[in-house]
């Protein structure tokens, strides 16, 4: 096992990272920037090094910086955590060109990934049902209009190196597709560094469905059940549960086998996610992300099963310890971004300091963040600062527990996500488990 961890990111999952390194009796090293000198996860650490004066989010994204502050802690190795640079493959193979190990899938699983045509195509040949689209990159109105005049309106033009909504554009009609095209090549370039996009018939009313695995170096890949994010914003995920209402018990065990079966097949390493569309009855791959979740909580709730703990083990060379067989998820569970957000005003990030910081406790309840009371958030980065995962008997218990946790919550001096989470869990058709992706763009933040 390593002796000494390089953190290459910030805030909650830094901490949450070094709490799981602790436990392993591992030492920790932070990162900073100017604006973070005096962060949580800089207090928390064994020892921390400056990365750059700049407080943008730049300072992280350093590499040069990143190494250099390796070299100076004298690491084994260096864990991305997720954001920044947690899916580059330039990173992931500079780390394993160099004297540190990276904790993380490799560079080539990255490479496979990466690209959503070349995953698309991997799945395919594994005998993973795909969203009807394209497995190449298109250029041309004329390839658009061809594809939606046998698949019909509306069509998704994607990025091919995109996520998180951005390089997302979707046509109606035909009059829109030179625009939309324009638009999704040029943020793809601009987000991801890859102008090329493909093309997907656009569901319109689909759940949003993920399943968590892990491989390790000699051939065992599990799944650890399902997650269900169809409450999102903007293809943004703003609460993750699992088991999905959604899904059967068949319907589960089909798509969490799809997954496993999927990433095997391109010899996966490490922890990821698989994530499906289900509508109507069936469900489609769409990507895999390559990296640790921010909603890793939930699983690790229902199985006892620490990820992160579990990704250093791996990255350290060790076989996974449990079969596919002994995972037996327990319950349900539900997580809740914590976001300096106003969400009564188009959820506009707000910065400023927790004048009052007293997050809920009690059976069930567990809080992932970034800060302690009079912490700042910083406007440089992203607005989340913590995640509030509450788990119970069934998906009822968690529902009311939910709402105590949320109610018990106390937090001065920012505006944060709270309000809307209170507001969702009285929402009659979250409730009933009528929403799809588009249920809070189109309804509920209209109410």
């Amino acid at each position: 096992m390593f002796e000494k961890v390089l953190i290459a990111n910030r805030e909650e999952i830094a901490v949450r990272i070094i709490q799981s390194c602790k436990e392993l009796d591992i030492d920790t090293v932070a990162v900073y920037s100017d604006a973070d000198e005096n962060a949580k996860h800089v207090r928390l650490a064994d020892e921390a090094h400056h990365i750059g004066s700049s407080k943008a989010k730049e300072s992280y994204l350093n590499q040069e910086a990143l190494f250099e502050a390796a070299r100076a802690a004298d690491v084994d190795a260096i864990h991305p955590g997720y954001g920044f640079l947690a899916e580059s493959e330039s990173f992931a193979a500079n780390v394993e060109d160099s004297e540190f190990a990276w904790i993380g899938p490799p560079s080539n699983v990255m490479a496979n990934f990466g690209e959503k045509t070349k995953a698309r195509k991997i799945m395919q040949k594994a005998g993973v049902p795909v969203v009807p689209g394209t497995t190449e990159p298109v250029t041309s109105a004329e390839e658009v209009e061809t594809f939606a005049e046998e698949h019909g309106y509306p069509v998704a033009i994607k990025a091919d190196g995109g996520g998180g909504g951005r390089g997302l554009k979707i046509v109606h009609e035909s009059d829109q597709i030179e625009s939309k095209l324009r638009e999704a090549i040029r943020e793809g370039d601009a987000y991801f560094d890859n102008p090329a996009v493909y093309l997907e018939q656009f569901l319109e009313n689909p759940r949003h469905v993920e399943v968590q695995i892990i491989g390790d170096e000699h051939g065992n890949v599990r799944h650890l059940g399902e997650r269900d994010c169809t409450i999102q914003r903007r293809q943004q995920k703003l609460i993750e549960e699992s088991p999905s209402p959604a899904l059967d018990e068949d319907t589960c065990a089909e798509v969490c086998e799809a997954a496993r079966r999927g990433v095997a097949a391109a010899d996966y390493v490490n922890a990821g996610t698989v994530e499906f569309l289900y509508e109507d009855g069936e469900f489609y791959f769409i990507e895999v992300n390559a990296r640790i979740q921010v909603e890793h909580t939930v699983t690790e709730e229902l199985t006892d099963i620490d990820l992160v703990k579990w990704q250093l083990r791996v990255a350290a060379g060790e076989e996974l310890s449990f079969s596919q067989e002994e995972i037996e998820p327990r319950g349900a569970a539900m997580e809740f971004r914590l976001n300096a957000e106003d969400p009564d005003n188009d959820f506009t990030p707000i910065p400023g300091t927790l004048s009052t910081y007293e997050p809920p406790r009690g059976i069930g309840v567990r809080v992932d963040d970034g800060v302690d009371e009079g912490d700042s958030i910083a406007p440089f980065y992203d607005s989340m600062f913590g995640k509030l995962i509450v788990t119970g008997q069934d998906r009822d218990e968690v529902i009311a527990r939910g709402k105590r946790a949320l109610d018990e919550t106390t937090i001065e001096g920012i505006p944060t996500t709270i309000p809307f989470h209170r507001r969702l869990l009285e929402d009659d058709e979250f409730v009933a488990d009528e929403h799809t992706t588009k249920y809070v763009d189109r309804e509920l933040l209209d109410e």
